[in-house]
């Protein structure tokens, strides 16, 4: 392995720490929703995995990601049982893969704009299934609560909410459209001066 390349990797590795790092900050600044439960909070930890995404690759968008969760963990714990930061694991990989795929086949603007396109949708319907699935009632069961409780922390905020079908319909779907929607315009907005700076 020769000088450049092992710059290559020390500059790699050092932009991944710096990514994760800021991820984790903006963790701390969550914001809870009107149309959902409380546990469900939007923040913009995304904004740095994605940019760490399209300039890096989406391998080392999932190790942000796997860091800022880890790195959460230690410092705030979970108030979860772990559920949340697996889900926000998850899902934000369903987000930055697609759209890290994508743009590297084509890294123009409308290529980075098809990518989060596509990475929030596939969020969106990963997310919903999720959630139906494996989340909530993992939630549940953690907390030895009913599912149909959590159907009720709902149906409180949101009165469309009546059952599984209708909480992921009216709460979790709109939320990952929100997110993903929020995190792409900024990233939109941003990238391309921070890709000179990461470049």
């Amino acid at each position: 392995m020769n000088s450049n390349q092992t710059s290559g990797k020390v500059r790699k590795m050092a932009h991944i720490a710096m990514l994760s790092a800021v991820s984790v900050i903006l963790m701390f600044f969550d914001i809870p929703l009107l149309f959902a439960p409380s546990f469900y909070k939007i923040d913009l930890s995304e904004v740095p995995v994605l940019i760490g995404t399209f300039s890096m690759g989406p391998l080392a968008g999932v190790i942000i990601e796997l860091i800022k969760i880890a790195l959460n963990l230690v410092l705030k714990g979970s108030l979860t049982a772990g559920v949340g930061e697996l889900a926000n694991f998850l899902i934000g990989c369903a987000f930055i893969i697609p759209s890290g795929i994508i743009y590297q086949k084509s890294k123009t603007k409308r290529g980075a704009i098809t990518g989060m396109l596509a990475g929030t949708l596939t969020m969106t319907i990963i997310g919903g299934i999720l959630n139906a699935f494996v989340l909530l009632p993992a939630y549940a069961k953690a907390f030895g609560t009913p599912i149909d409780y959590l159907i009720q922390m709902g149906s409180e905020v949101n009165h469309y909410i009546t059952n599984m079908s209708s909480f992921v319909l009216f709460a979790v779907v709109p939320f990952n459209l929100l997110k993903g929607g929020v995190v792409s315009l900024i990233v939109a907005l941003i990238y391309k001066k921070i890709s000179l700076v990461l470049k």
